[in-house]
């Protein structure tokens, strides 16, 4: 139909007014239409600008700016970085000057008749063009050669704190050598303050590509490369969290290979390394745990039927069937009886795998998966389900287990406290 075709019938156009003529609906309709598109379209750019003009450091909590230093480290390259930035500051607005007064004092008039005169082999201005750049270059130069070295070859106190970092795909291994603890994705600091120094001094390699260690406001990127031990040390002065993430592109998940460092007061550091010391240990049933310890929990059960008659009744009753229960006992057994001790280790348990994270003390961690999602219950029981469904291209396989597996195993992690 055309839109613009009037309901007004022939016979009846010369009687009509044209003051008085009816609007043609599908002419108000369209114009409506294109109306509100108009405007929905003003909304999409107004949020865009909206969000463009903020920064997105600036809307991060906490904060991710390299301008706002809580560290030795990044606060010497902070104040390298403004001191390159006013001399090339310098530089541009001088080159820029003299630009714009050679483009007015010389500029073409109608007047001229002549070319103007040429310059050529002025040993002065030859000689300006080259030795001050020259001195500009060795100003920058040395200037960054300090900070280097002092970076670099600052002193290791006594009282600092060891940590090995070790880069997988998409995930930080955290080591404590001297405290004999194995964390991921989480680092926990002390506090370092000038009449308590106590710096962290961490050796960066990787277990298979290049990655980059980068917390903002703590200090710059160093990279992880398999085969080689990398050096870098923080020494945070103030207390809280900083967040950082891999800077060197290292596959799928690099966007969300994050990481999070706590800096904690000595007093909550101690406590910390001692809570991260503990074991967990295998769980018995109340039959099981009368039994001599020597025997195992498999042995145990396949020997409940030779105990006396009483005592069989009694360990009769106590011993549900396993596959059904959804408790942290039964989640245990089929974490045990799964592929996950093959890559996860449980300090105390027969879980000693090495190719993913380390999860004797997963729920005092906030975040999974290396910072893609929140540390809860839902999140976790999804993320054992699927781990691609939360970030894809995880090295995580999913395990096709029932809901029940699913739901038990869920229960066990969610005591690893």
């Amino acid at each position: 139909m055309n839109l613009f075709q009037t309901d007004v019938h022939p016979t009846n156009v010369s009687s009509a007014s044209p003051t008085h003529a009816a609007p043609n609906p599908h002419i108000t309709h369209w114009i409506k239409e294109k109306l509100k598109s108009r405007v929905h379209i003003w909304q999409l750019v107004s949020a865009a600008v909206t969000a463009a003009s903020v920064p997105a450091w600036a809307a991060a909590d906490p904060s991710t700016s390299v301008f706002s230093t809580a560290s030795t480290p990044a606060r010497e390259v902070h104040e390298l970085s403004l001191f390159v930035l006013t001399v090339t500051g310098a530089i541009f607005v001088a080159v820029s000057g003299l630009l714009l007064y050679a483009l007015v004092r010389y500029r073409s008039r109608s007047t001229d008749t002549a070319e103007p005169p040429q310059v050529f082999g002025s040993v002065q201005i030859e000689l300006a063009w080259t030795i001050i750049p020259i001195l500009i270059i060795v100003v920058l130069f040395l200037g960054t050669a300090r900070v280097l070295f002092s970076i670099q070859d600052a002193p290791k106190p006594p009282s600092a704190v060891d940590v090995t970092v070790v880069g997988h795909q998409f995930w930080w291994e955290f080591r404590y050598p001297k405290y004999n603890i194995v964390t991921a994705n989480e680092l926990h600091v002390p506090l370092s303050t000038k009449a308590a120094p106590r710096p962290t001094f961490m050796k960066l390699t990787s277990a298979d590509v290049i990655h980059s260690f980068w917390v903002p406001q703590l200090a710059g990127k160093t990279d992880l490369l398999p085969n080689r031990v990398n050096e870098m040390w923080i020494d945070p002065e103030k207390l809280g969290l900083y967040v950082g993430q891999c800077a060197q592109f290292c596959g799928v998940q690099h966007a969300k290979m994050l990481l999070r460092v706590y800096v904690d007061t000595p007093e909550q550091f101690d406590r910390w390394v001692a809570g991260q010391q503990k074991v967990q240990a295998e769980f018995g049933s109340p039959a099981l745990a009368a039994l001599p310890a020597a025997v195992n929990q498999q042995s145990a059960r396949s020997a409940v039927p030779n105990l006396p008659p009483s005592m069989q009744t009694q360990a009769g009753s106590s011993l549900p069937p396993l596959s059904d229960a959804i408790t942290a006992h039964s989640g245990q057994l089929v974490f045990e009886q799964q592929a996950c001790i093959n890559c996860h280790a449980v300090a105390g348990t027969v879980a000693n795998g090495r190719y993913g994270p380390d999860l004797t003390h997963l729920m005092s961690r906030a975040t999974l998966a290396a910072g893609a999602t929140t540390n809860t219950p839902d999140n976790l029981k999804a993320w054992i389900n699927d781990p691609n469904g939360i970030k894809p291209g995880s090295l995580m396989p999913a395990m096709h287990l029932t809901d029940r597996q699913n739901a038990q195993i869920t229960a066990y992690l969610l005591t690893l406290k």
